[in-house]
């Protein structure tokens, strides 16, 4: 779950999002489906938190292994099944992916030997569901639950896994950020924030992990300027995206310096975005200035997929058609024993 900015000022993170929905929802067209095959199509889920027990961590919370497990039942069913009308029709395409924006586990934001054994466990259930059982490859980042300050177990891991893929565009040195290309969009994981500007010497509360100088090397040696772009992170820029004075900026998740050298990257680029972190859909055009733009980056907030406070769930499917994403979204009420599409799509010209 989010940590929110300890600043007075700074609005409360599902009222500043509900305000953002709002007056966005013209980035939010309905559109009915093409009837051409998409060159490429994906899954989006995020929040996962794999929760151990406290008082046995070497089990899994009952509640978090039994949505998690109907997470991958769910997405592994749907190829092949029937779209409802009212979100555009036609059938669910074999995905190239799916890409998980983040908070894979629950406890790796924690110390103490209980916690250890917690992280442990989490992970072993996240690798047999996601990375074994799943049947469609996962591209997956870190939140801040798994490594707020880019070290431990999950670190580690993801690492690992990262560097021993194949068909990547680029991998940045600490194994954590890489790239890649699905039908002809360039894809590119971030990881919990995008930093670090090194212009700007102060304390950030999250480590970038170098995130920024990776994006900006991988774009320079591996791209066009105008092939469309996927990025994924974990945490939310909107909240982050105006400075404002006499701050502590080591409450904040995300340094506003660090949010704008972002944008200036990609400001220019034909480029969508795929977060987590809030536990709430939203979509919405960033301009790198303010949360009620009409024009910029088109950005996907995507609702948790299988968090164990509550059996409400949901995640993206998106589908590469010409010059743009066609984007849904698929939920449950009930933990993934059953789900629907929900009824609307969106499209981002890239």
């Amino acid at each position: 779950m989010p940590a929110t900015p300890a600043a007075a000022n700074t609005l409360n993170r599902r009222a500043f999002l509900q305000q953002a929905g709002l007056a966005l929802s013209s980035a939010a067209l309905p559109l009915r489906a093409e009837a051409t095959a998409p060159s490429a199509s994906f899954f989006v889920v995020g929040d996962t938190h794999f929760l151990a027990e406290k008082t046995e961590p070497e089990r899994m919370d009952a509640t978090s292994a039994a949505y998690t497990h109907q997470l991958v039942d769910t997405l592994n069913r749907l190829p092949g099944t029937e779209i409802s009308a009212d979100a555009g029709g036609g059938k669910v395409p074999a995905p190239n992916g799916i890409l998980h924006v983040g908070d894979i586990i629950d406890t790796g934001d924690k110390t103490g030997p209980v916690s250890a054994i917690m992280q442990r466990t989490e992970w072993a259930a996240y690798y047999k569901e996601f990375c074994t059982r799943l049947q469609p490859p996962v591209m997956e980042i870190t939140g801040n639950h798994d490594s707020p300050h880019g070290a431990g177990l999950m670190i580690e891991k993801l690492a690992a896994r990262q560097r021993a893929r194949q068909n990547l565009k680029a991998i940045s040195p600490n194994g954590l950020h890489y790239s890649w290309d699905w039908g002809g969009v360039h894809f590119a994981a971030l990881g919990l924030i995008v930093g670090t500007d090194k212009s700007v010497n102060r304390k950030r509360r999250y480590a970038a992990m170098d995130s920024l100088a990776f994006l900006q090397e991988d774009l320079a040696a591996n791209t066009t300027k105008d092939q469309p772009l996927v990025l994924m992170h974990h945490v939310d820029m909107a909240r982050y995206t105006v400075e404002k004075p006499d701050t502590d900026f080591t409450k904040w998740e995300w340094d506003p310096a660090d949010v704008k050298a972002f944008h200036n990257v990609i400001k220019d680029r034909r480029v969508a975005i795929f977060y987590g972190h809030t536990h709430f859909r939203n979509v919405f055009r960033w301009d790198g200035n303010s949360t009620k733009a009409s024009k910029g980056v088109a950005v996907f907030n995507v609702d948790n997929a299988a968090h164990f406070s509550g059996p409400a769930q949901a995640f993206f499917h998106v589908e590469v058609r010409g010059d743009g994403l066609l984007v849904r979204e698929y939920e449950t009420k009930d933990g993934w024993q059953t789900g629907r599409w929900t009824p609307q799509t969106w499209k981002a010209t890239l």
